[in-house]
């Protein structure tokens, strides 16, 4: 497929309503986040080109990126400055990028287009509802899940998203041998995350506990200004072996 080429005809006007469907108890909040023109403009002309629409039955990945390349599953990219790095630094690999706030959509839609990047496919959408409906098994190379919304507060820790009924949900989607890494600036939240994947037999730690960060994921400049202020940054990298 080429770049201009769209995957699907997105109706933006439309993607608000599909991403307040009601489920259990979800890991974000819809916040109406303010949106330049710049990223308004990317919005209504990237994701139709960008863009892969929701449905409910499982979708054939190497058709969407016309190859039959490794695909990086991410979920939550912010405003997908980090995202975009990746994907530049890593052409060979293909990259699936999903979030609910439209700011970043529209920002990580204008990155795309600015760093001509043909191997990143961006959706707003419920991540658990994907990965229910649309991910076949064994499809994915790798899951990322950077700086995810540490619910600091003990009355909200259960809307966290790493928690073993998901993690167990979207294993099945990796591929034997491949990986899921994490990173978290939020300390009690990255033992839990090591606790949750060190407590599933299908995964096998690349470190003895905490990786060192992956030549891949840059630093932003929020984990950099909480660096200075003394806060910490954990990432984990753990394998799937059975």
């Amino acid at each position: 497929m080429s770049e201009q080429e769209p995957d699907k005809h997105y109706q933006t006007s439309d993607i608000d309503n599909e991403v307040s469907h009601k489920r259990g108890i979800r890991s974000y909040v819809l916040r109406q986040g303010h949106m330049s023109d710049a990223q308004k403009a990317a919005m209504a002309e990237g994701l139709p080109k960008w863009g892969i629409e929701y449905q409910p039955e499982t979708i054939d990945l190497n058709a969407v990126f016309g190859r039959n390349n490794d695909k990086v599953f991410e979920i939550g990219f912010g405003m997908g400055t980090a995202t975009a790095h990746i994907a530049k630094v890593l052409p060979e690999k293909d990259f699936i990028a999903i979030d609910v706030h439209a700011p970043g959509v529209g920002n990580l839609l204008k990155l795309i287009d600015e760093n001509e990047l043909s191997n990143l496919r961006v959706m707003r959408y419920d991540a658990v509802e994907v990965v229910t409906n649309m991910l076949a098994d064994e499809s994915l190379a790798g899951i990322h899940v950077f700086f995810p919304d540490p619910w600091h507060k003990k009355r909200h820790n259960k809307r966290r998203l790493i928690q073993t009924p998901f993690v167990e949900q979207l294993l099945p989607k990796l591929k034997i041998g491949s990986y899921i890494h994490l990173a978290t600036d939020w300390e009690e939240y990255a033992v839990q995350m090591l606790e949750v994947l060190s407590g599933i037999d299908t995964l096998q730690n690349t470190a003895a506990d905490y990786a060192p960060t992956p030549d891949y994921r840059p630093e932003t400049k929020f984990e950099a200004r909480g660096i200075r202020l003394g806060h910490g940054v954990w990432d984990l990298v753990f394998k799937r072996v059975k």
